[in-house]
């Protein structure tokens, strides 16, 4: 018999974001990138990883939604749709982290 996770395991975050978020929905580049440039859409935040090149970018894109932009060290850009209260729960993690520094 089978054993399954009860997370969501599609939309699962890259291992160097150190976010603790398990209900993610993975969005294709075209429909994230559509997403961001919607003018209703605004920047909350944004973090760096200091020695690796990536970066999390956070928007505001409903009242409950926010929408994770990921940025690899090669450029590659990947969109992942989160609760707002789970982002606000894990962001500590990601505050407390000495390889994540938040943008000015």
């Amino acid at each position: 018999m089978a054993v399954h996770d009860t997370r969501n395991q599609c939309g699962r975050l890259p291992t160097a974001v150190p976010l603790d978020i398990t209900h993610t929905t993975r969005l294709s580049w075209e429909l994230g990138s559509r997403v961001i440039d919607d003018e209703e859409s605004t920047l909350e935040g944004q973090w760096h990883r200091t020695e690796a090149g990536w970066t999390l970018s956070v928007y505001r894109v409903t009242n409950h939604t926010d929408l994770l932009q990921v940025r690899t060290p090669v450029g590659r850009e990947q969109f992942y749709g989160v609760t707002q209260t789970e982002f606000e729960s894990a962001v500590s993690t990601l505050e407390a982290s000495d390889r994540w520094q938040q943008a000015d």
